[in-house]
């Protein structure tokens, strides 16, 4: 639509047939003492059209694009090479519909889609049935953790952690409004996730255990392990997952014993996009299906026994039973999700393999060569593509300095987790397969200069 802004001639028009002399008329009803009296300080005045591009563009020209330096940032978003194929694709006619697919004879694209995306979550996640996306994977998390107190009927959540702290930090919001108690502390520096302490946490007041894989850190925590201890007293486990593509490498959280599995599926066909617009996962095994929020397409026949899509279970969603409602949440990011499915698709089971095989080949080799330099230690003795080294500096002048040289190195634990001295030398860094050679070398070299 296309900005179309009145005239004084159309506002006086308008004014007439409403009875009012002027705009300030329309507000008569509102307190004196609440209106604004004068312009609002540092808000600049009306400019042109042209004016505005100029200086947004201004503005915009000081960010640092992530495909134009050496790029190791990740902690949850992760830059990924997304073929041209996956934009094209996206915008073919069949996938439009109306904000949501309740019409299935109209909307036969976009659900089939969905149906596809679910049933690669599911797979690609170890369960037995996913939902249609949520909006990001900090959200999705939370609501796996009010799903397991619905479940259980118990209120305690034990964190690993290892859990994103931004993840962990939407929790504790939510618990607010439900009551949920949530056990919760920060990850050590050291190589051992912290398996032992959750499993020391664990009682039979504990609704859900929740556990990164692969954690904030880049380690691999023992699943199979937590499960067990989980289940000894009927507790759910939940693994979240931030990085999707680490599962075509490592064994599914599904396999190993998760009860629900969540996470951020960014990695595949969405681009990094300054932090969202992103897509959450959500499977769980098929005995729990009735309490998992969202919605869920399904496979059916028509009149004429054609195979067609519809939207099922929707007796979840909250406006259908407010009362009874699994949650408020009666949407999805479908457009997100299909660019998700499109490139999974792509990619298919091999080409997913072949792509872990480059990112761990191409992190080992990052960490190699970063252990080279004096003063600094890798934290890991397992990971993915992503590590954590112990600088022998505080982490976040370092990073600041890296990124004046042209190199984003990685993320700092201290901004992640202000105020705590133990992790303020801890530095994040995400090798994917958008990293060169020369990339990794620029990074040590930067490196090695800034905290020798």
């Amino acid at each position: 639509m296309r900005y179309l802004p009145l005239t004084p001639t159309d506002r006086a028009e308008m004014l007439a047939v409403i009875g009012a002399d002027s705009i300030d008329d329309l507000f008569v009803d509102v307190p004196e003492s609440a209106r604004l009296g004068a312009p609002v300080p540092g808000l600049p005045n009306h400019a042109s059209e042209l004016a505005v591009e100029r200086h947004l563009s201004a503005l915009a020209a000081k960010n640092v694009a992530a495909g134009s330096v050496p790029f190791f940032l990740g902690c949850g978003a992760y830059r990924h090479h997304v073929p041209a194929s996956v934009d094209h694709l996206i915008q073919r006619g069949e996938y439009l519909t109306a904000y949501t697919p309740y019409q299935p004879e109209i909307a036969q694209g976009t659900l089939q889609m969905l149906f596809e995306f679910q049933s690669q979550v599911a797979r690609l996640l170890g369960c037995d049935v996913a939902n249609a996306s949520m909006y990001d994977g900090s959200t999705a998390c939370w609501e796996a953790v009010t799903m397991a107190r619905r479940v259980t009927r118990r209120a305690k959540a034990v964190f690993s952690g290892g859990v994103h702290p931004h993840y962990v930090s939407v929790a504790k919001t939510m618990a607010k409004f439900t009551g949920d108690v949530l056990d919760t502390t920060s990850p050590w520096l050291v190589a051992q996730t912290d398996d032992d302490r959750l499993i020391e946490k664990i009682d039979a007041d504990t609704s859900c255990v929740v556990v990164q894989y692969p954690d904030i850190l880049g380690r691999i925590p023992d699943l199979q392990r937590i499960a067990d201890a989980a289940h000894a007293v009927k507790a759910l486990l939940i693994a979240v997952v931030t990085e999707p593509v680490a599962l075509g490498a490592i064994e599914a959280p599904g396999n190993l014993g998760a009860d629900i599995v969540v996470g951020e599926g960014q990695s595949l066909g969405v681009g990094l996009q300054f932090g969202g617009p992103y897509v959450g996962l959500f499977a769980c095994s098929e005995k729990l299906v009735r309490q998992m929020p969202g919605r869920l397409c399904g496979e059916t026949v028509d009149a004429e026994g054609k195979r067609g899509f519809v939207l099922t279970l929707s007796t979840r969603e909250q406006h259908i039973r407010r009362e009874k409602a699994t949650s408020n949440i009666c949407t999805n990011s479908g457009l997100c999700a299909l660019a998700f499915s499109i490139h999974l698709t792509l990619l298919g089971e091999k080409g997913l393999r072949q792509l872990a095989e480059v990112n761990h080949a191409r992190a080992c080799a990052a960490a190699e060569r970063l252990m080279q330099i004096p003063g600094v230690e890798l934290v890991n003795d397992t990971f993915f593509n992503e590590f954590t080294l112990k600088l022998p500096t505080e982490a976040r002048p370092v990073v600041r300095e890296l990124a004046d040289r042209g190199v984003l190195a990685g993320v700092s634990l201290g901004r992640l987790y202000p105020g705590e001295d133990a992790l303020a030398n801890g530095l994040v860094v995400a090798v994917t397969e958008t990293v060169t050679v020369e990339d990794i070398e620029a990074l040590a070299s930067a490196l090695s200069e800034v905290v020798a």
